[in-house]
């Protein structure tokens, strides 16, 4: 009887032990669940030559093995455009054939896009406390849960072509933006790729100040490229590029991608 009547009081110590337990294993063996370094992110910001609008076609639609991309929900679905959600018109982008391009080159993984482009944007509202930096980063974070990040695309510029008092600070902006990105996701050296504005692009009289800050990026921060827009044309607007200035951009920045990457 004396031995019955001690059993229940042992319980909740190997309630406490069983605890303690699991804890050391956390501890000990790290999280349950980790990011597959097999799948490789990608963070698509800038405005709306990054999030694209192209003329959409049936191959457009077509899922692809291997790419896929963050949808608004942070739900991962196969990479299909529009991958952009900023606005109805979103149509193809280069993020799509990046994203192809990226998968084709390597076997062993999966590509993930995480598209964050919002058409009409100045780079002020990207900077580390804007609002659009920091709405993209929060996706970026949630994407980490599953992969790796491995790079960041950047189409952007129009929007600060058209005053003097936004061309002349491009420069320093888009460094800090850099700087920035690289501080948040932990990660000092990672890729960062931007692409010359649309050379049909001819309203904005400040446009050159934003191109040379662009083009010259490679020289003055480390692990970075630039892409050049040569031979691209526009939708008939003169703004956005078409359908196949997309696609071939896309391509650019992968190579880009892929070069920095290796070095």
């Amino acid at each position: 009887m004396e031995q019955g009547c001690r059993l229940p009081r042992l319980v909740p110590l190997l309630n406490k032990m069983r605890s303690l337990v699991a804890i050391l294993f956390i501890l000990v063996a790290g999280p349950l669940s980790a990011a597959d370094a097999n799948f490789h992110l990608y963070l698509l910001i800038g405005q709306s030559n990054m999030a694209g609008r192209g003329k959409l076609t049936l191959e457009d639609k077509v899922a692809v093995p291997r790419v896929l991309m963050l949808n608004k929900a942070n739900e991962w679905v196969s990479a299909v455009d529009p991958i952009s959600f900023d606005k109805k018109i979103a149509g193809v982008s280069l993020g799509r054939t990046f994203g192809i391009e990226m998968a084709q080159a390597n076997e062993d993984v999966k590509i993930g896009l995480i598209p964050c482009a919002v058409g009409g944007t100045p780079i002020r509202r990207w900077q580390q406390n804007g609002d659009l930096y920091q709405a993209a980063l929060r996706r970026a974070k949630t994407a980490q849960q599953a992969g790796v990040i491995k790079g960041i695309l950047w189409h952007q510029g129009e929007s600060d072509s058209g005053k003097a008092e936004t061309a002349k600070i491009y420069e320093q902006q888009l460094h800090a933006m850099i700087a920035a990105w690289r501080k948040d996701l932990k990660n000092p050296i990672v890729p960062v790729v931007v692409g010359e504005l649309g050379q049909f692009w001819k309203r904005a009289e400040h446009k050159a100040t934003v191109d040379t800050a662009l083009k010259t990026l490679p020289a003055k921060v480390k692990h970075t490229a630039w892409v050049t827009s040569a031979g691209l044309n526009h939708k008939g607007d003169g703004v956005h590029f078409d359908a196949a200035g997309y696609r071939e951009l896309g391509k650019r920045y992968a190579a880009a991608l892929r070069t920095l990457q290796a070095k």
